[in-house]
């Protein structure tokens, strides 16, 4: 097939990519047709999961506004994936605020380029291409050093990734490395993919598609998500589904309740 002009040389054409498939899912054009083929398998047998993207994605900037209306400047966007609209720095500046630092972090190769060349010129921003399940060498990066001030409050964005890094890979302990590196104030904005109920017969065949991909998803419990924060506190109203929280009318329809399938929650460092 075709190259896009987009597309660095380096990346595989056919081999589905979380990130991608998250842009399809969510109406954007940065996807190849083996990122397409898979969304339209899942969408098949489970059409909610467009409605569950866009919700998490109305959840993640919730929960930006509401941090950086509290006082928060400094964010580090954990698999921040393809750009689309609404992104974290869009929304402090929506929001009036000059002084705002944004660290856009992820390994997919078209996520990154894309992010480069549109935050070529934006201040306060910064690029990095690393693996979320290695805090020390994220944070260690000269972009997140140079850019942010460890001595002030971070929000640390982890939406709609844990859920692909196995129990094995330590998720809690990813959470927790980057708590580490905040100072009291500092939050972490969490979402993922699980249920408190068996599976419907949709729910299983989507969440099997995935588990034969080339990054298979992890589904976990409230209970789960929960110990994943460790001793951060949660912010009210809790570990709710993503459309549950904080909303102020003004985003998406959210998915009915039988659809509602995961987590979010921000909680704070003390």
């Amino acid at each position: 097939m075709d190259r896009p002009t987009w597309a660095p040389a380096d990346v595989d054409l056919d081999r589905p990519s979380v990130a991608r498939v998250y842009d399809y899912y969510l109406g954007g054009s940065h996807n190849f047709a083996a990122d397409r083929a898979f969304a339209e398998q899942v969408l098949k047998v489970m059409p909610a999961v467009a409605a569950l993207a866009r919700s998490n994605r109305a959840f993640l900037r919730r929960a930006v506004r509401e941090l950086a209306t509290a006082g928060v400047r400094q964010f580090v966007d954990l698999g921040s994936g393809i750009p689309t609209v609404g992104n974290v720095h869009e929304l402090l500046i929506d929001a009036g605020i000059t002084d705002g630092r944004v660290v856009y972090v992820d390994h997919d190769p078209v996520a990154v380029a894309h992010s480069r060349a549109i935050l070529a010129d934006v201040p306060g921003t910064g690029v990095v291409a690393a693996d979320l399940r290695a805090p020390a060498e994220v944070l260690a990066q000269p972009q997140v050093q140079g850019l942010l001030d460890f001595s002030r409050p971070v929000a640390f964005l982890l939406a709609a990734v844990l859920h692909f890094v196995p129990d094995e890979q330590r998720p809690a302990d990813i959470v927790a490395g980057y708590a580490a590196a905040g100072v009291p104030g500092s939050h972490v904005v969490l979402s993922h993919a699980g249920l408190d109920r068996p599976l419907t017969p949709p729910e299983e065949e989507a969440w099997e598609m995935y588990r034969r991909s080339p990054t298979p998803l992890i589904l976990r419990t409230r209970d789960q998500v929960a110990a994943l924060l460790g001793d951060l506190t949660p912010l009210p109203p809790g570990i709710v589904a993503p459309h549950e929280w904080r909303p102020d009318g003004g985003e998406e329809e959210p998915p009915s309740e039988g659809n509602a399938v995961g987590c979010a929650a921000v909680a704070r460092k003390d």
